[in-house]
């Protein structure tokens, strides 16, 4: 079985579709999984749920998500964050809706927990440091779990003592699964912020028990020209081109 593991789309279809156009290219996946934020900062909120609801076999709610249906505030958001999802907000269908508020936070399959920003705390924490992948690991029962939230490609492996080391994850050192308890962020496909603007997602190969991060280009230009024309924030524009 071969699983596609997306996360962090914020609304950029661009972004999104070269990712499943290049996912069918490499030889297609079983099941698709998706790690939230849906939604936020980008130009096609529902054209990205669109998408979702009909290419995804798991989606978790990301805090982007909710705070675009009320579930969550946007006080602690920047005014950009903020402003966007506000946009973002005023667009969303009834379907919409209704499709975001039943996410939810933790879905388990197989040896895999997955969840946006941390099995403690699936909305808010950043899983940024080997000390607090650490203290997650008290949080999941599975041997491996899949964040998002950071837009950063990193996994954590824990040994056998729970001593935790973190790595970035690339595109020509694939991860393997036969050792280890692991916790895996694929990178973000509509918002990079790795200092490479390349569309970022993973695929997790149960024969040969690899996890696998691949980079794809897209058409930046087309995503930013539409943010423009919606009056989003310029900064969340010119971002996309760097990869920050």
């Amino acid at each position: 079985m071969r699983y596609a593991i997306i996360a962090d789309i914020h609304s950029n279809l661009a972004a999104l579709t070269t990712v499943l156009d290049d996912i069918e290219h490499r030889g297609g996946a079983d099941e698709i999984w998706c790690l939230g934020d849906v939604v936020g900062y980008g130009p096609d909120p529902r054209e990205c749920l669109a998408i979702i609801r009909k290419t995804t076999n798991i989606c978790v709610a990301g805090n982007h998500d909710w705070a675009a249906i009320g579930k969550i505030s946007i006080s602690d958001f920047n005014p950009d964050a903020a402003a966007a999802n506000q946009w973002t907000a005023q667009r969303l269908s009834d379907e919409d809706i209704e499709y975001i508020s039943n996410l939810p936070l933790i879905s388990e399959s197989g040896d895999f927990t997955l969840t946006h920003g941390s099995p403690r705390e699936p909305i808010r924490e950043y899983l940024l440091s080997s000390g607090a992948a650490l203290q997650n690991l008290a949080y999941f029962e599975t041997r491996f779990c899949l964040v998002g939230h950071s837009h950063q490609p990193v996994v954590f492996t824990c040994d056998e003592n729970e001593d935790c080391s973190a790595r970035y994850l690339l595109p020509d050192s694939p991860v393997t699964t036969k050792e280890s308890r692991l916790i895996i962020n694929p990178g973000s496909v509509g918002q990079p912020r790795d200092g490479n603007p390349d569309a970022a997602y993973a695929i997790y190969d149960s024969q040969q028990q690899l996890v696998s991060l691949y980079r794809t280009p897209y058409d930046i230009r087309s995503t930013q020209e539409k943010m423009q024309a919606y009056d989003l924030p310029v900064r969340l524009s010119a971002r996309l081109s760097y990869g920050v």
